[in-house]
């Protein structure tokens, strides 16, 4: 490939014109780098599709494509795989944002995966998050999807840290962390074979902090579930999970009514909130900037009790 991020530095949907300006920041570097991931996907992709969950990362990531694509649509349609157990205000963010958009949304259902026994529904109050691998792989066989473009970052977890920015999967959906293309000088290689197809990750190289940075800089709108707000919790496995259709209190538990925000947005019966005071971005760039813990490791219940919990997922086929 002989398109370079110095090119993209100078465009000014990076927000750093050409000539003359000062060095661009930390967040324009990142920014130029993933306009250029994706223009390189919609480049050498047949049948890319944009996997948004409406939480933080997927929003900045409909904000890089804005930048990379616009005034034109979106060279792919955007999906969402929806395991039934959503918070309302994600799904509500969700909707709302694929209508300012004007984009394609197609919702691959963990709910029509079970009833069509493709999986089985976990114990009452289980989480459904692993099942989502077998309903995204439905959902690119019956595509066509040859490249899923993800929020996923470095910093979010061990296995995530292994992944290269476009990141092989073979014809049965997985992935192997020893079989990965070399990406020296930020060349990639898109290159698949019928039935293969690849995950890209523009915000491989952002932190948590470089993405509330960028939704100050941005204006990003945001579900409201990210600033602190009060709701019913309950103390479980060493986290506060929302009190919902999916999560009542058991033996023991007891109902609180807390000043609680999320950090990462998932499927409720498995993501934690943390108690914050945290109303506005400044106050959440404070927070997350003083923190010592990752989104994930902090919040999410199907990773915080497995050093290897991600990885297996991944080598079956989660994003």
């Amino acid at each position: 490939m002989t398109a370079t991020i110095d090119a993209a530095l100078g465009n000014e949907a990076t927000g750093s014109p050409a000539g003359g300006a000062p060095r661009p920041d930390h967040l324009h570097l990142l920014e130029a780098h993933a306009i250029f991931v994706m223009r390189e996907v919609a480049a050498e992709c047949e049948r890319p599709v944009l996997l948004f969950s409406g939480g933080k990362d997927s929003a900045v990531l409909t904000r890089l494509a804005e930048k990379a694509f616009r005034p034109g649509r979106f060279p792919f349609p955007m999906m969402h795989v929806d395991t039934g157990h959503n918070f309302p205000e994600v799904t509500d963010y969700r909707d709302r944002r694929v209508a300012e958009l004007d984009e394609e949304l197609l919702v691959a259902s963990v709910q029509e995966s079970i009833d069509a026994g493709r999986v089985a529904e976990p114990v009452a109050g289980g989480s459904r998050n692993r099942l989502q691998s077998v309903t995204l792989l439905d959902a690119i066989a019956e595509h066509g999807f040859d490249a899923c473009i993800g929020g996923a970052r470095r910093d979010e977890d061990k296995a995530r840290a292994k992944e290269r920015v476009l990141s092989f999967r073979d014809a049965f959906g997985q992935w192997d962390p020893r079989n990965q293309r070399p990406e020296l000088w930020h060349l990639y290689q898109g290159r698949v074979r019928p039935g293969e197809h690849l995950r890209a990750f523009p915000l491989s190289d952002w932190t948590e902090l470089d993405v509330w940075q960028y939704v100050r800089r941005e204006h990003i709108d945001l579900p409201s579930i990210y600033y602190a707000h009060r709701r019913p919790v309950v103390a479980r496995d060493g986290m506060l999970l929302a009190v919902s259709p999916w999560v009542a209190p058991t033996a023991g538990e007891e109902v609180e009514e807390a000043t609680v925000r999320f950090r990462t947005v998932g499927d409720a019966t498995c993501t934690g909130a943390v108690r914050s005071e945290a109303a506005d971005l400044e106050g959440i760039i404070a927070e997350v900037a003083a923190s010592t813990v990752s989104e994930r490791g902090a919040t999410r219940a199907d990773d915080k009790f497995s050093e290897t919990a991600m990885e297996d997922r991944k080598r079956e086929g989660y994003f």
